[in-house]
């Protein structure tokens, strides 16, 4: 079977599991139009905003797709085979995790925006409470050491492709200049928002070219942001601070929006390349059942190793966390939850596809390096090969995105989850539980060496 087919038969289940299977849950939630969100009953100009669901969807579209649904389908293809890793996705991503999303979304709209822990504790009771607040707080630590780490390495890392030419050109400056000047930008469109309000459709039409504009002025800039990987992680969770204490609307909202379209002009050059390519499937459909030493027995791990884009515990974080508090109207829950989720598994098809492609003595490398290798071979169907440096680039600004965007968003759930069990408000403890939940990290990656996080 080829490439375009099977990725054709894996989108029309997606589309038709949006329609059919989340349409029906929304009747089975009961979703009203006219409920007060805590969007609007607790509106702070802060953590409670009211929003757009287009706009809601990009932000938090991009705060759940991390590393997990491009590394994931990638390593466990590596291990087992594709087939294993695309009924997983397809199957896993309709009738699980988005509906774990959806759920966990509308649960927290309807408890003022409450985490997933706070909920427990009103129905479960204190003890479960507990338990689980501590449970979420120290796997966010992890999550934001690994993530960290990960989004460091893109900051310094080089490309194979590339070995021997003498450009000048520095892969992980390129890709740490434009990611900073993105988060400029997005501070800028946020300003322009709150400021004067103009139309979305006008702001979308001057902000996401300016992004693309970035990314290639990266390029032309690669050499002046080198740092070693221990440097940018310490500067990686400096920026994790300042942003987790922000307004939404100054940097959340906004460079959650602009990643969207960064990661859904990803998904683009990624469907170009699948049904246009040309390519053929040159890894084996399945490999074993168990992989002793490496990834372990496909039974239960595929199901570990593909967990973003597929089904992630963490998602309920974030939509308990941070876009719960952003929903403008319950109706909104279906594309923003059920939706998202589904782009996801999007994404994971195309990560998988980049491997697919490759034999199996080429796809040893990292999956960042498969991915962004992968991505940029599908762009230069569209702007040539005489573009090459710009279009990897591309893919690796994109894979950084995934992971860059999640960053600031487990922070900021890391103080909600510190404020809510200590009880403490206001601004000292908001800076303090930022502080706590950064600094730990941040020993961390100064003891430890890079990827030890993995152990």
């Amino acid at each position: 079977m080829s490439l375009p087919l099977l990725s054709g038969l894996l989108l029309l289940f997606l589309f038709l599991g949006y329609h059919f299977y989340g349409r029906y849950l929304s009747k089975t939630f009961r979703l009203d139009a006219g409920a007060t969100t805590p969007a609007n009953e607790l509106n702070d100009g802060v953590d409670y905003v009211p929003t757009k669901p287009f706009y809601l969807l990009g932000q938090h579209f991009s705060a759940i797709a991390a590393a997990g649904p491009i590394a994931g389908p990638i390593l466990a293809c590596q291990q087992f085979g594709w087939l294993p890793c695309m009924l997983w996705i397809g199957l896993g991503v309709v009738l699980i995790g988005a509906v774990h999303d959806f759920s966990a979304l509308v649960a927290s709209v309807r408890h003022r925006g409450h985490s997933v822990a706070e909920i427990i504790r009103l129905n479960v009771g204190k003890p479960a409470w507990l338990a689980m607040m501590l449970f979420i707080w120290v796997s966010l630590l992890y999550v934001i050491v690994a993530f960290t780490d990960i989004t460091a390495g893109t900051f310094v890392g080089r490309i194979e492709e590339l070995e021997g030419m003498n450009l000048g050109f520095e892969r992980g400056g390129a890709v740490a200049a434009a990611s900073a000047m993105y988060l400029l930008l997005s501070i800028v469109m946020g300003l322009v928002q709150k400021k004067w309000n103009p139309p979305l459709w006008l702001m979308t039409l001057i902000f996401v070219p300016a992004t693309l504009g970035v990314v290639w002025y990266g390029t032309q800039i690669s050499t002046l942001m080198l740092f070693s990987q221990r440097s940018w992680g310490l500067i990686i969770l400096g920026y994790c601070f300042v942003a987790s204490l922000l307004p939404v609307w100054l940097l959340l909202q906004p460079r959650g929006y602009l990643g969207g379209f960064v990661l859904y002009m990803a998904l683009a050059v990624g469907v170009i390349g699948i049904f246009f390519g040309g390519y053929e499937i040159k890894q084996d459909y399945f490999k074993t059942w168990n992989a002793p030493g490496l990834t372990g027995s496909l039974f239960p791990f595929l199901f570990v190793t593909i967990a973003c884009g597929a089904c992630s515990g963490f998602h309920g974080l974030v939509c308990s966390g941070t876009t719960s508090k952003q929903i403008d109207k319950e109706t909104h829950c279906h594309s923003v939850g059920y939706g998202a989720m589904l782009l996801e598994g999007f994404v994971a098809m195309i990560a998988l596809a980049t491997i697919m492609i490759l034999g199996n003595g080429e796809a040893k490398g990292s999956p960042g390096a498969i991915y962004g290798a992968g991505i940029g071979k599908f762009l230069t169907l569209i702007l040539g090969k005489e573009n090459l440096v710009f279009a990897i680039t591309f893919g690796a600004m994109a894979f950084s995105t995934f992971v860059f965007d999640t960053l600031d968003v487990a922070t900021r759930l890391g103080r909600y989850i510190l404020q809510e069990l200590t009880g403490r408000e206001g601004r000292g403890a908001a800076l303090a539980a930022t502080a706590l939940t950064v600094g730990i990290p941040a020993v961390f990656i100064l003891l430890a060496k890079g990827g030890g996080w993995s152990l």
